[in-house]
């Protein structure tokens, strides 16, 4: 719970980064190209870090490397908050993003440890942290940081202070995990279980996850960094509109992450990842003809359906590769966030060129690329 909490606390505080882009393009005067650059700088600093932490850490935890991550993310808040040029901008969202590239390959691991075997159920609760930070970000902006301007996110600090606390007695326990003690004391660590495939599917299967993550994090990106436009663009609303249907939409994102590793336990990963991939194209194709009152609709099917194989997909990895728990949640992790900040720069150019709504026509598509999924190997039936 204490990593859920810190989860919920540390996507909170990153989700503002997104949240206020309407502030941010009007008072610099920026175009979606410049939008689309503030979100490749927050999330490649964690997509390119957060594998590499995770292949050191698996070799030598450190267990406060937490509170230090989070430490990360407040500087980058305050930086954000007295920004007076783009440049600093970048620079402040860049912090934010090494934060993040710290804090969640140690957190995943941490969460497995305490998982007593319910390894979906734990990366689900801890994801539910993320998701639900993230959906309750936009909303917080809306009534704070829209009406009291840039400075005030320098409020949202405290919450990155009391992360800071929380995670350093996670690091306390962390450290006196038998785990942690049997390395300190140089005792023969525990054979770590050979993957049920060999060399060659376990990098075939790995080179599918990585394409999933792609159809599914660029066309989440479509929504999360450009929704609020598109709905000010299409509909004539308002910015707190915009950002209240935001909210709902990162809510079902939330609900749709809680519900797929429980699933996973029960059912397999495979099939959850099935529905949640190809489960939102109809839906998907869709959104850019529907009205307004649909448009919120057909967006929470989508969320909650999408967010939902995360977990699956996280916890499916890892017992592809058995004893290399932190550097798969950096690529799970680290490959999405470099993935949404690459989709967030294209589409912002898209946009540019060619209008906003011709973004969601074309992301519209993306969830085909889902069918992919017939290549992953059953490896529970093999286990």
């Amino acid at each position: 719970m204490s990593l859920s909490l810190c989860h919920f606390l540390n996507d909170m505080n990153q989700s503002l980064v997104p949240a206020i882009y309407p502030i941010l393009k009007q008072s610099y005067q920026l175009d979606f190209g410049q939008i689309g650059l503030i979100t490749l700088a927050f999330q490649m600093t964690a997509s390119l870090l957060q594998p590499v932490v995770g292949m050191v850490t698996d070799k030598r935890p450190t267990p406060f490397s937490l509170p230090v991550a989070m430490g990360c993310s407040l500087l980058g808040l305050l930086m954000l908050s007295v920004a007076n040029s783009y440049h600093m901008i970048l620079i402040a969202a860049a912090m934010v993003g090494l934060g993040s590239s710290v804090f969640h390959p140690e957190a995943s691991r941490v969460a497995r440890m305490a998982s007593g075997g319910r390894y979906g159920f734990a990366q689900s609760l801890f994801q539910l942290g993320g998701a639900s930070g993230s959906a309750i970000g936009p909303l917080l902006a809306a009534f704070i940081v829209v009406p009291r301007g840039q400075g005030s996110i320098a409020w949202f600090s405290a919450a990155a202070l009391l992360a800071i606390l929380v995670l350093t007695n996670v690091s306390l326990w962390y450290s006196r995990h038998p785990a942690m003690l049997a390395r300190r004391g140089r005792r023969a660590p525990a054979v770590i279980p050979a993957s049920p495939l060999p060399r060659g599917k376990v990098i075939g299967a790995m080179a599918v996850i990585l394409v999933l993550l792609f159809s599914k994090n660029v066309y989440t990106s479509s929504l999360s960094s450009y929704y609020t436009f598109y709905l000010i663009q299409k509909f004539q609303l308002s910015v707190p509109h915009a950002q209240y249907m935001l909210f709902v939409f990162l809510g079902a994102v939330a609900a749709g992450t809680f519900a797929g590793g429980p699933i996973g336990d029960r059912v397999g990963r495979k099939p959850v990842i099935w529905f949640s991939i190809l489960g939102a194209f109809p839906f998907a194709l869709m959104l850019p003809y529907a009205d307004l009152m649909w448009t919120g609709i057909l967006s929470v099917l989508i969320g909650m359906i999408l967010a939902s194989a995360f977990s699956a997909i996280i916890v499916y990895a890892q017992e592809l590769l058995p004893g290399r728990i932190g550097l798969v949640a950096g690529m799970m992790f680290g490959f999405s966030f470099g993935l949404g900040g690459l989709g967030a720069a294209a589409l912002g150019r898209i946009a540019d060129v060619t209008g906003i709504e011709t973004v969601y026509r074309v992301c519209s598509f993306l969830p085909l690329i889902g069918l992919l999924t017939a290549l992953l190997p059953d490896i529970e039936r093999r286990k």
